[in-house]
């Protein structure tokens, strides 16, 4: 067996189902460009990986702690 350590980030979309509510088809939309434009580059950049999908959130592993830090501090930014 191989052990080896991860840090993993669960994040997910704040207040999504009123947004859907109120707006589906520009929640939906602006999700699928923040994970373009800012999630899936941020995670590539730091060497993570999704390892699972959540509807409007995921589950992120990366290498390092400070990876896993970063790459969530880089998304609440933008």
């Amino acid at each position: 067996m191989e052990r080896r350590l991860a840090a993993i980030l669960a994040a997910d979309v704040a207040g999504y189902s009123l947004l859907m509510n109120a707006d589906e088809d520009a929640t939906y939309s602006a999700w699928k460009s923040a994970r373009v434009e800012v999630i899936d580059p941020c995670i590539d950049t730091l060497k993570g990986r999704i390892v699972k999908h959540t509807g409007d959130g995921f589950l992120a592993e990366f290498p390092t702690v400070l990876a896993a830090v970063e790459c969530a501090v880089n998304i609440r930014r933008k």
